[in-house]
């Protein structure tokens, strides 16, 4: 069994606030300064750049795409890391729309995160295919995977209300109709278990920053299942993609394997950070880990709903189809979630009317659920967020 004391305890945690958006931007490890400050000065203060070789910084998307392959149910060379996760969605479907040349569709769902769609459009847009996303309410995906889909791109869990896919059903029957499947892990690395290896995955993509805690703007990581690596196209034929960087040819030549994937410069330090972070999850497990946040959810969804009626809870109630996160509906949920974050309780608001929270048990337990329980009751029944300064719009929500 993990100790969650232990792990909590890896963290910097503000004192006098409970951290429930976790699912947005994980907290800080501790030991994660110690590790930035021996890169800047021991490897590019000393070294300069001699560290490409000498401190390994070269290898570190593989390295570390490896430590969070194996949080992902990813094959070993599977996972490499670099650039965001807009670019890395780019990425997948330009790939995967070329193994699937006589079919034109892409199918996606309403609880896709906007960011997805929007590189979806782009890219069709400018093969002239505008017209071609398709777009359904997720619990209609199935009913959709027709013979002219060629790609089903899905966010595993819904960001707004944490919904949960099937994923290993949804890409068993695509795959029977030769459809090809990318899987958007943003909400669901760190949070639930995945097995992409099992469920036989074409191509998977994340970011690091929220429950892998690798801090703002971490970078993405991008998953090429192994039978597809050698044929795979990368539409972003980036110099360290290439097969051979330093032998400076002028025509690319797609490198061996999942490195085929990388594309620009690797962020180092924001590297030495999330691998850093990573560093966690050798005191873990998944299973335990998941258990453990349904525990937490389940009871802040018992506690908020005995006192506050005029909350709705958005999120499935069954395990199976929900990721890491509750949220609730409520018409003035902007307004609430600033006065819960005045009151030290710190969740998000996401449009229309989505209050959200993320539980994750590496750094909260359940005292903080009964005292968040109290301080949501408290300003919802007294109406506490009816004020002006709380309806006013900040540029992040």
């Amino acid at each position: 069994m993990t100790d969650f004391a232990a792990t909590r305890a890896m963290f910097h945690l503000p004192p006098g606030m409970i951290y429930l958006d976790g699912n947005s931007l994980g907290p800080l490890p501790k030991h994660a300064l110690d590790r930035m400050a021996q890169v800047m000065q021991d490897e590019w203060g000393d070294m300069l750049i001699t560290g490409w070789n000498r401190a390994g910084w070269m290898d570190a998307p593989a390295r570390t795409g490896d430590r969070i392959a194996r949080l992902i149910g990813a094959e070993p060379g599977s996972v490499v890391m670099g650039d965001t996760l807009s670019i890395k969605v780019f990425q997948a479907l330009a790939a995967a729309l070329d193994m699937t040349p006589d079919r034109r569709i892409v199918l996606s769902d309403s609880g896709n995160f906007p960011s997805d769609l929007y590189m979806a459009q782009g890219l069709l847009a400018s093969l002239g295919r505008a017209d071609d996303l398709r777009v359904v309410a997720p619990e209609a995906v199935a009913d959709h995977l027709t013979d002219d889909v060629a790609v089903l791109m899905l966010t595993e869990i819904d960001y707004r209300t944490g919904r949960k896919h099937d994923m290993a059903a949804l890409t068993a029957a695509a795959q029977a109709k030769g459809i090809v499947t990318i899987w958007d892990l943003a909400h669901s690395a760190g949070a639930v278990d995945v097995d992409l290896a099992a469920c036989n995955a074409d191509f998977a993509v994340g970011c690091t920053y929220k429950y892998l805690n690798g801090g703002p703007g971490a970078p993405a990581f991008i998953y090429v299942a192994p039978r597809h690596q050698a044929t795979t196209r990368p539409a972003l034929s980036g110099w360290l993609g290439h097969e051979a960087p330093f032998a400076f040819d002028l025509d690319y030549r797609a490198a061996p394997g999942i490195d085929r994937m990388r594309v620009g410069t690797p962020p180092i330090l924001a590297l030495a950070a999330l691998d850093a972070a990573l560093d966690v999850w050798d005191m873990t497990t998944m299973a335990d880990v998941r258990a453990a946040s349904l525990a937490l959810a389940d009871r802040f969804i018992a506690g908020v709903e005995s006192q506050c009626d005029m909350l709705t809870l958005a999120t499935p109630r069954d395990h199976a189809k929900r990721g890491s996160q509750v949220s609730f509906r409520f018409e003035h949920g902007y307004a609430a979630m600033q006065a819960l974050i005045d009151h030290g309780v710190i969740g998000d608001f996401r449009a229309p009317d989505i209050m959200r929270f993320g539980f994750t048990p590496l750094f909260i337990d359940e005292s903080d659920i009964d005292e968040a329980v109290r301080i949501v009751a408290e300003v919802m029944r007294g109406a506490l967020w009816d004020t002006p300064k709380y309806h006013k719009r900040g540029k992040v929500t």
